[in-house]
């Protein structure tokens, strides 16, 4: 199935740091020995809260092929089928959300404001997130040996693992989602749909190549230890829709910055495209998603400061295993009017590390300010509250999590911006019409050079 505010009770964290220094970085050997013991490997709380609302950690174990083609709910009857037999606990609506206010983003209390049928449908909680033994091992070596050197792009030491499990500022929590686990090698579809307020819907259709040269599991992975360092190497083309079709998108992910690529059919050429970051708009998406709200958040960190909050227990879309399923159809089935169907999203209580980015002086962005809200267990972001330069919120982020226990990968499917102003939104990452990703390709560096895009847009 892999196609398949404002009042905050604050859970404080033991000596976490309110500011933003990025000086701050590396743990003593004291504190690392938490790590699989009162701490998961990655650094979140294995125990569950006192209320008894949130379990303790209990990973699900890999299963299957790691290409993903068999994650299905009769192949995985001990797991994800029983999740999806599960009954809501508790459903919020326009009506009583005020009393979860607490335990909900800004974005999500102003959903309700804005459309009295809004709701979400809450279940028990689930804590099955793991990660390979190999996460685990560097994880633990780079709480002790992984710094950043003066600036939040200067990381230094990390390598395989999350760098920093038991992190101290919010540039440290932001790390950890850029460079989680997300396997290899992938090559997915991507089908995205902007919604207009009518109900009219466009559908866009990419597919996406993508290398993780950080998280290789063998003797060529990169170990970071300078900005011109390359985590990550991107290649999609756009299928459709046929004015579209054809449009190449090359990128580079380096530590402090990107190198990109762009090809469209009406140039017909490969151009360097510096543009392709920050709050420039994704080709294609009619200025709904800006660069870097792909992932819910990435590329460079040099315009904002991040400030670690803390934990909180939040109710967030987490194990959305039926938004995922093949049968369904996007606009039949997923897509509403005014936001995505709210029968098939699936909410839960977790701790979330909360991280407030504010615009640095000097700097430009159409976001003045953001809140993250990142899972303890997977250290990906799964909602963002996003605000204009008039400090009134703009956009809001959610990501549908799922985990699939074949490569033990995390993340959203689909992910959400809803603009809360003009009333547009725009969904990504969706797969049900595609193909299952397949996570046991590989590709060489070579296949991502602009001279082998050149040589492939002129067969």
């Amino acid at each position: 199935m892999n196609r398949l505010i404002q009042s905050i009770t604050l859970i404080a964290a033991a000596g976490v740091s309110l500011h933003s220094a990025a000086g701050l970085a590396k743990v003593p050997e004291s504190e690392a020995s938490k790590l699989g013991g009162e701490l998961t490997p990655v650094g979140a709380t294995k125990a569950g809260n006192d209320a008894g609302t949130i379990p303790a950690w209990d990973p699900w174990p890999q299963k299957g092929k790691l290409s993903g083609e068999d994650v299905t709910a009769e192949n995985y009857p001990d797991t994800i089928a029983k999740i999806l037999a599960e009954e809501p606990r508790l459903t919020i609506t326009a009506d009583n959300y005020q009393e979860h206010a607490d335990k909900l983003t800004a974005g999500h209390q102003a959903m309700f404001e804005l459309y009295p049928d809004y709701k979400m449908q809450v279940y028990p909680t689930h804590r099955n997130v793991g990660y390979p033994d190999n996460i685990y091992e560097f994880t633990k070596q780079n709480a002790t040996t992984t710094t950043l050197d003066g600036c939040n792009d200067c990381l230094r030491n990390a390598e395989l693992g999350f760098p920093f499990p038991i992190p101290k500022t919010g540039t440290e929590v932001m790390w950890n989602h850029r460079l989680r686990w997300r396997g290899e090698h992938v090559r997915r579809n991507n089908d995205q749909a902007i919604v207009q307020q009518d109900g009219d819907t466009q559908i866009t259709k990419l597919v996406e190549e993508v290398k993780f040269p950080y998280t290789l599991l063998n003797d060529d992975r990169v170990i970071i230890d300078d900005q011109d360092d390359i985590m990550i190497y991107y290649l999609s083309e756009t299928l459709a829709p046929p004015r579209n079709a054809g449009g190449f998108l090359l990128a580079w992910e380096h530590v402090g910055y990107r190198s990109a690529w762009l090809y469209n059919t009406g140039l017909r050429r490969v151009r360097r495209a510096p543009n392709v970051a920050y709050d420039n708009p994704y080709e294609g998406t009619d200025g709904q998603q800006f660069y870097d709200q792909v992932d819910m958040y990435n590329g460079a960190m040099d315009r904002y400061d991040y400030k670690l909050v803390g934990k909180k227990e939040m109710l967030i879309p987490y194990n959305n295993y039926a938004i995922n399923q093949p049968d369904l159809e996007y606009e039949a089935d997923l897509l509403g009017d005014k936001y995505i169907n709210q029968d098939l999203m699936r909410y839960e209580l977790h701790r979330v590390w909360v991280v407030d980015a504010t615009l640095r002086d000097g700097t430009s962005h159409q976001f003045k300010r953001r809140t993250f809200y990142i899972d303890e267990d997977g250290w990906n972001i799964v909602a963002v509250d996003a605000y204009d330069n008039r400090d009134e919120l703009w956009k809001f982020q959610e990501a549908a999590n799922v985990h699939l226990p074949t490569g033990q990968f995390v993340g959203g499917a689909p992910e959400l911006i809803y603009d809360l102003q003009s009333g547009l939104y725009f969904s990504t990452a969706m797969t049900n019409e595609g193909q299952p990703n397949d996570f046991s390709v590989t590709y060489e560096d070579r296949h991502f050079s602009p001279q082998t895009l050149k040589r492939r847009t002129t067969r």
